[in-house]
């Protein structure tokens, strides 16, 4: 059953949140070949404040799970 969660700053409509939303599970279904009721997807908003902690938990400590890396340092958000 794949889950994605979706973490980013706040400043998204709902209306952005479930395109997104909509947008990955179809991919899902299209590159895993997985049925559509079997994916979910959450979306989680972060101050700038709070993006730290999260880049630290999901993003730093977890190099040996990234597939993709930001290109970006997330102290300028700040």
């Amino acid at each position: 059953m794949p889950h994605i969660s979706i973490k980013m700053l706040k400043g998204r409509t709902e209306e952005q949140k479930e395109k997104v939303a909509n947008a990955l599970a179809d991919a899902l279904v299209s590159s895993l070949g997985c049925s559509r009721r079997h994916v979910s997807v959450t979306v989680e908003d972060y101050t700038p404040q709070q993006w730290q902690d999260v880049f630290e938990q999901e993003i730093t400590k977890k190099q040996d799970k990234l597939y993709i890396s930001p290109g970006y340092d997330p102290k300028d958000l700040l």
